[in-house]
């Protein structure tokens, strides 16, 4: 399956408790259609101690989020919705944004 997003992207939230955050994604998660990304989405997990994190307590970390959630910001700041054309010079599929039309490496 086909996703607008991948690993390393910025994107915004667009629904959901953290709409209007943006952050860079960690992890892309395609048959579950979700994504980890950093600063969005945070969750609050207790652990008890062990002999990794001998203290144990309450750890916050992020939580993975849906991808229709979730749109690509281009270079100059907007999110945008994306799109994929062939490249004349490489013959190869690119991400492109439907917004300003340049391309998304």
């Amino acid at each position: 399956m086909k996703l607008h997003i991948k690993k390393g992207d910025i994107v915004k939230v667009i629904a959901g408790d953290s709409k209007g955050s943006s952050g860079r994604v960690l992890v892309v998660y395609p048959k579950k259609c979700r994504a980890i990304v950093e600063g969005v989405n945070k969750v609050k997990k207790h652990s008890k101690p062990s002999s990794k994190n001998t203290q144990g307590g309450i750890i916050e970390k992020e939580a993975s989020i849906h991808i229709s959630n979730l749109m690509v910001v281009d270079s100059k700041g907007n999110a945008t919705r994306i799109g994929r054309k062939l490249d004349e010079k490489t013959n190869k599929l690119v991400r492109y944004s439907k917004k300003t039309g340049e391309v998304i490496k």
